[in-house]
């Protein structure tokens, strides 16, 4: 089946919207997160990075998230996802590559 130029052009803006974490859900929570827990971080590794352990939001409570590898994109420096404190609640800002 041959799409047209248009359809693939708008599939095409489809993937990239949804790449860039637009389809995320808006994670607010009424109360700051706890100090984050000492996680050791492993030693490097080619070809990833370590992201952090942080504290996710879950049925009413934080609950603590362990540090994991993701994958290296090439001119890419991964920002790991982080609380910001807005208008008397914490939003969770997603981690993402800059």
């Amino acid at each position: 089946m041959r799409l047209s130029p248009l359809t693939r052009l708008i599939a095409a803006a489809v993937t990239l919207f949804a790449a860039s974490g637009a389809f995320a859900q808006v994670v607010i929570a009424p109360t700051a997160p706890p100090p984050p827990r000492v996680e050791v971080a492993p030693a490097p590794r080619a070809g990833y990075v370590w992201d952090p352990g942080h504290w996710r939001w879950s049925r009413g409570r934080y609950v603590w998230v362990s540090g994991h590898w993701r994958v290296v994109h090439r001119g890419g420096r991964w920002v790991p996802g982080h609380w910001a404190p807005r208008g008397g609640t914490w939003r969770w800002i997603p981690g993402h590559w800059a």
